[in-house]
């Protein structure tokens, strides 16, 4: 872990970090392994996959009883790789939570360096990338989305805040058969405490509840937590530009007329009265202008008699 921390020290904005781990479930002889090489998110859903031994518990092919319940992917919003190594506009109690659940479980692995895409959301590459390799789609008993996250394809169950989370897990660990893995993906945004509704909570906070909650389940359980904090301030590309001038122009017009407010209509009428009075000051001034030039005699010469 310590090496993790130190590499990440010559890291480029550009890249996020990514920790894997289980408390209960190893994959190989090594406790804790660290991979410092940039890697795209398909590279990383595949050393998940092959290093992090969730081909067993993803893969259809894989018939053998799987010895864990649950895996949860959590796609966070605010860590850079610069950011593990005590950025002060880090939250550090994430950092806190992420190194305890980095160090205390029996199996870990740490990605320093994941480049983002600026096309798809991390959760959307990481699922499909997941799909590609298993072969045969995904082999889990039930998947499982919160509302935040933006994935194509896929009748999935949505889950729209924490308590329906809590429930599910609760649900899925009755219902669920044994040697059964269940996928759930969760994306920072939208969510809420459990304790106050009204008040949306850091990444922290939600991030502990999920994993309290996973706990109390008693659900044996693997976690990939990512980092895509370049979606808060995404710009749309191109396909997302043509899909929205795509879309129908009546609706999004009358959409559009209802957000001038009160306080909007009557800028707006300062606006054109201003407009209206410069236009004709502007009279005034060339008119004015054109009377002073013109060169009229004060006095006529009286008419000479023959």
């Amino acid at each position: 872990m310590v090496g993790f921390f130190a590499a990440a020290q010559i890291s480029s904005a550009s890249t996020v970090p990514a920790f894997l781990w289980s408390p209960g479930f190893s994959s190989n002889e090594l406790k804790e392994s660290v991979h410092y090489q940039i890697m795209s998110p398909k590279d990383l859903a595949n050393s998940v996959l092959s290093q992090g031994g969730w081909s067993d518990l993803l893969c259809s092919k894989r018939k053998l009883e799987r010895p864990v319940d649950l895996a949860i992917v959590f796609v966070g919003r605010e860590l850079h790789s610069s950011d593990v190594v005590g950025n002060k506009h880090v939250d550090p109690a994430l950092l806190n939570l992420l190194k305890g659940s980095f160090t205390r479980s029996n199996f870990s692995m740490a990605f320093p360096y994941v480049a983002t895409s600026e096309e798809e959301t991390m959760e959307n590459l990481l699922v499909s990338s997941f799909k590609e390799a298993c072969g045969h789609g995904l082999g889990v008993s039930n998947v499982a989305f919160s509302e935040s996250c933006s994935i194509e394809g896929g009748d999935f169950q949505k889950l729209a805040n924490l308590h329906s989370i809590n429930d599910h897990l609760v649900s899925r660990m009755e219902k669920r058969t044994k040697g059964e893995t269940d996928l759930v993906v969760l994306c920072h945004g939208g969510f809420q405490s459990l304790k106050e509704l009204d008040q949306p909570f850091p990444e922290s906070e939600i991030l502990k509840e999920v994993m309290s909650s996973v706990e109390q389940s008693g659900a044996k359980y693997a976690a990939l937590y990512v980092s895509d904090p370049f979606k808060s301030i995404h710009y749309p590309g191109y396909k997302e530009l043509e899909r929205f001038l795509a879309e129908d122009t009546p609706k999004n017009a009358s959409a559009t007329a209802q957000v001038c407010d009160e306080v909007c209509k009557l800028k707006s009428s300062l606006l054109e009265g201003v407009l209206v009075g410069i236009v004709l000051l502007l009279i005034l001034v060339s008119g004015l202008c054109c009377m002073m030039g013109i060169d009229t005699p004060t006095r006529f010469e009286a008419p000479q008699d023959n």
